[in-house]
């Protein structure tokens, strides 16, 4: 007789689940019939189709701009009123600002195709500003500095400049960084606020300073001669100096020996180069004269 009740609990047990399962079963399966499948795909294919068209539209909207920005300024390049450096640096400020301002209304649009309520999140940005303001800090700081960098006009693209331990040409100056190429061909990446002093080596002539070290007991006039000579002879072979080799006369190293110095003007880059040459020249000169030249270090300066 046990036997039999618990038969009989087993299987109202076993009925119970059976009817659980096939309900939740019809439940899920009612559920999936009353999806809308061709109205759900038909809306993923067109939010698909709207982004791929917008995307293409920004493409050539992007395009399009750089390449009105690329024309309007090599009309500008011929404005004789306006350095080459100082073009370069608003034109790829004008890319710049062009990207970001392109970036800006493509990911608003997109945002727009999806169903994102963008006038929700541009009001409840300004819950989130005091939080954001604290994170934006250093941006904001990059953005103002560089303002007044391209205002006072520190330096422009092409520039050599020396920034804090950097030094090298001023490849692109945006709203946030600045690029300097170095001399080792690094790229540099600095941001706008960490530029506290700006030494710029390009907006003046650059001196170059050459001193031919001598035996005391040489003929100094018939050495002066000699260095006019070449001076006379070479000048004219360097566009880039922008004043005549200056023979300054004789000069005390401090350390007993005495030099003839010489003074250079050039364009900032081209002092290295004049350097030498005008340096061999003068030893090969002097040598063949019979003058007896001593250790003649280099001697390289910046214009005051």
């Amino acid at each position: 007789m046990q036997y039999f009740i618990l038969g009989a609990k087993n299987s109202s047990l076993t009925a119970d689940v059976s009817h659980q399962v096939s309900r939740q079963t019809n439940f899920f399966t009612s559920y999936f019939a009353s999806i809308n499948w061709n109205q759900i795909i038909s809306k993923i294919v067109t939010i698909f189709l709207s982004l791929l068209l917008l995307s293409l539209f920004f493409i050539l909207v992007n395009w399009v701009g750089k390449r009105i920005i690329s024309r309007s300024f090599k009309t500008t390049r011929k404005n004789e009123h306006l350095t080459v450096n100082r073009i370069n640096t608003i034109y790829t400020l004008s890319l710049n600002i062009f990207h970001y301002s392109v970036l800006f209304f493509y990911f608003y649009a997109v945002l727009s195709v999806l169903g994102i309520p963008v006038g929700t999140l541009i009001a409840g940005a300004g819950i989130m500003s005091v939080a954001l303001g604290l994170g934006a800090q250093g941006f904001v700081t990059d953005v103002v500095t560089g303002f007044f960098i391209l205002l006072e006009q520190q330096f422009d693209v092409g520039d050599e400049v020396k920034i804090g331990l950097i030094e090298g040409s001023i490849h692109a100056i945006g709203l946030r960084t600045t690029q300097i190429i170095g001399y080792d061909g690094t790229l540099h990446f600095i941001p706008n606020r960490n530029i506290t002093i700006v030494s710029n080596l390009s907006r003046n002539d650059m001196r170059a300073l050459i001193d031919i070290y001598f035996d005391p007991t040489e003929n100094i006039k018939d050495m002066s001669l000699i260095i006019k000579k070449v001076n006379e002879k070479l000048t004219p072979h360097f566009p880039d100096i922008t004043k005549k080799p200056t023979l300054l006369g004789t000069v005390d190293s401090g350390k007993g020996s005495l030099a003839l110095r010489v003074v250079i003007y050039t364009k900032n880059g081209a002092q290295y180069e004049i350097q030498r040459t005008f340096l061999a020249a003068y030893l090969e000169e002097l040598t063949k004269a019979g003058f007896k030249i001593n250790n003649s270090p280099l001697n390289l300066a910046n214009a005051q």
